[in-house]
């Protein structure tokens, strides 16, 4: 019912916009754009713009927050009573497509991606249609066809704001927008690109179109004006040539390529969006604030939370070359299996972040979060070999954890679980958390099928994670697991003649180390709807206040007309001011309250290093070392020169509801998306996993 209650007003939301270009553009705006936008417009129209556009959004944020955080059920294992054997839905959230460069694509995505389209496409020809019923002539001797054009290159550029309105809320982590549907900052993280893409286009054609104009009417001198009464020229040219940087070196080839150039030249949003606002001016800037205001609120509680230095417990350094961190948490964080933990290590790079999956449990694990790094590009590189010779702790900071709001996917009959490579660690925490599931009453624990393919039989030993660390011969021997692994480089089994140690590093605790806690405490999802709340409406009365005592006498007064980016400057200074006031206070007394258990962090036991029980996996002489590492050894398949016949392994699948996970290299994942999506088996469910859709 709830959320029912969101979906109508976030319906209202979007009704606003299918009329704006119509009866609103058509009596309300035209004839303040004549009129070259005075101060009355900020102060009447300009205040209902602002609230007709944010309300609804912030409403849905705040409350959105309250009701996640009151979802208790959402913390409990799944009961059997849960279990769902058919969804009349479930086609929607099918693989309907699976092709380069869109990745795999659902119905139901494409179902909504047609619906933004049409609504960019009604809101252009209703914009054209309006405008060439009151077509202005800027220039005198100016031909009706080259008003015509302006028009149409300004009104793509209002398009292109649109798609602005919903750029932000994917990458927004710790929204609570994106849980309310299902989502994560992760999994929709194409949507961003989608829309990125689609707006550069737009804006570069808005851009090209109006040098065009102003060199077909002899006015390239426009180029230079920074208008006090009407749009800044000059900072529309800026954001274009930044905002251009940026889309192109975000292209794959280039992205995949020189990471570092596209993560550097990805950060100059801030100055992109500075000189887009200073351009658009303040009545556009109410359009895209929601989701603007979001991400900020998100970016500064991120900032705070990293200003804190992990207490990093320990490491494990696998022979594959992986390697596994143990930090501290607080026993209030919570969070759901295939949640991502970023991870920044100042001595190689203060400003890279990388995103990695938390393998630990946090109801098996109550203080512990164990992340898993794979040993392959420069940075992970330089991370192993300062953890391998290091004598004391490396100084870490972290961001998240971020994820599901449910495990859903567990609900499933069967599980099946693809992945290669480093692709295997989601599949951990999955794992960990049908081991715990076990233990508890009347809970559904569905059968388990891991297919993973390794391109060295050194790689087998990532299967040891499976086990926690703490788990009991019981918690392991109830599972219904099956392991089929395949080893693609190595024609026959190895001679394991020797054993190779599993090390482990224990640090000495550092005063300064804290445990890992959500930014704002255990009432994290609580205290950011009363911090979205608080700030957005400290940003009305500050606005209201320097509008009526500061802005109107000198617009009024005086005589003059105030500056017309003035307006826009004024209104970024107090989101920012109100952002921070906000989120500041409640960071602040959260850290206060979890001091306490700060100054409780103890020692705590890391097992002796093991041999690693990967060999046992290939070699059936070598003595097992105990029950778990034997019932896993006896769960598992080694397939040695051959790589999975996918599309046999799932038909064979049975079950009336087979829940299929991929992750890792696209070509699979994509194998695995259009397999599900043939139709020739209706009860398999597929889901991808993975930050590179």
């Amino acid at each position: 019912m709830i959320r029912l209650i969101f979906l109508v007003v976030f319906l209202g939301w979007i009704v606003i916009w299918i009329l704006l270009p119509t009866k609103v553009y058509k009596n309300t705006w035209t004839p303040k754009l004549e009129s070259k936008l005075n101060s009355t417009y900020f102060e009447g129209e300009g205040g209902n713009n602002l609230l007709l556009f944010s309300f609804p959004v912030m409403f849905i944020a705040a409350f959105g927050s309250v009701y996640l955080h009151f979802q208790k059920e959402l913390r409990k294992p799944t009961c059997k009573s849960a279990v769902v054997s058919s969804n009349r839905l479930s086609f929607l959230k099918r693989p309907l497509l699976v092709m380069a460069p869109l990745g795999i694509v659902t119905a139901m995505e494409i179902a909504f991606a047609a619906m933004f389209i049409a609504l960019l496409i009604w809101s252009l020809a209703n914009y054209l249609y309006v405008s060439f019923g009151h077509l202005h002539m800027h220039k005198q001797g100016e031909k009706i066809w080259q008003a015509k054009f302006r028009s149409v290159s300004l009104r793509l550029g209002y398009i292109g704001n649109i798609c602005w309105a919903f750029l932000f809320f994917p990458v927004t982590r710790g929204s609570s927008i994106l849980p309310l549907v299902g989502l994560t900052s992760e999994s929709s993280i194409k949507y961003h690109i989608w829309v990125g893409h689609l707006s550069m286009i737009l804006f570069a054609a808005h851009a090209v179109g109006f040098i065009i104009y102003w060199a077909m009417t002899n006015q390239m001198a426009e180029m230079l004006e920074w208008s006090k009464t009407w749009v800044s020229n000059v900072a529309g040219e800026i954001a274009i040539v930044v905002g251009l940087a940026m889309w192109v070196t975000s292209f794959e080839r280039i992205r995949r390529k020189m990471f570092e150039v596209f993560f550097y030249t990805h950060h100059l949003y801030s100055l992109y969006l500075f000189f887009y606002l200073l351009h658009v001016g303040a009545a556009y800037f109410c359009m895209i604030l929601p989701g603007i205001f979001l991400f900020l609120v998100d970016r500064y509680l991120r900032f705070l939370q990293s200003r804190q230095r992990a207490r990093l417990l320990s490491s494990r350094l696998l022979p594959c070359g992986t390697i596994e961190l143990n930090f501290s948490k607080s026993r209030g964080l919570y969070y759901n299996p295939t949640s991502i933990l970023f991870l920044n290590v100042p001595s190689i790079s203060k400003l890279q972040w990388h995103p990695f999956t938390v393998t630990s449990n946090c109801n098996m694990e109550p203080e512990t979060l164990t992340v898993v790094i794979k040993r392959q590009g420069s940075w992970s590189q330089k991370l192993y070999q300062k953890i391998s010779s290091s004598v004391g702790p490396v100084e870490m900071s972290v961001e998240g954890p971020y994820g599901p709001i449910s495990s859903h996917f567990l609900r499933h009959e069967l599980l099946v679980m693809v992945g290669g490579g480093s692709g295997v660690t989601p599949f951990i925490s999955i794992i960990r958390q049908i081991i715990f599931q076990s233990t508890q009453p009347d809970s559904h624990i569905p059968r388990i099928l891991l297919v993973c393919a390794f391109k060295n039989s050194g790689d087998l030993a990532i299967l040891d994670l499976l086990l926690p660390i703490n788990g009991t011969t019981t918690q392991i021997t109830q599972l219904q697991l099956q392991i089929e692994a395949y080893i693609t480089r190595e024609e026959e089994q190895p001679i394991a003649d020797t054993k190779k140690l599993l090390q482990t590093i224990r640090f000495k605790p550092n005063q300064s180390d804290s445990p890992i806690t959500a930014a704002l405490g255990p009432n994290n999802w609580l205290w950011l709807g009363a911090v979205i709340t608080s700030s957005f409406v400290m940003f009305l009365l500050l606005l209201g206040i320097v509008t009526r005592y500061y802005i109107y006498p000198i617009d009024h007064n005086t005589g003059e007309i105030y500056h017309f980016s003035y307006f826009v400057l004024w209104d970024l200074l107090l989101v920012c001011a109100s952002i921070v006031i906000a989120s500041g206070a409640a960071f602040l007394w959260c850290k206060k309250q979890n001091g306490v258990e700060k100054q409780q962090i103890e020692n705590l036991e890391v097992p002796n290093p093991t041999a690693s029980p990967g060999s046992d996996l290939y070699s059936a002489d070598t003595e097992l070392e105990s029950v778990p590492h034997q019932s896993l050894v006896q769960a598992t398949n080694v397939h040695f020169g051959a790589r999975p016949d996918l599309k046999r392994i799932l038909f064979e699948c049975k079950g009336s509801d087979v829940g299929v996970l991929a992750c890792g290299p696209k070509a699979m994942r994509h194998e695995v998306a259009k397999i599900c999506s043939s139709g020739l088996a209706d009860n398999l469910h597929f889901e991808s996993i993975s930050f590179d859709w």
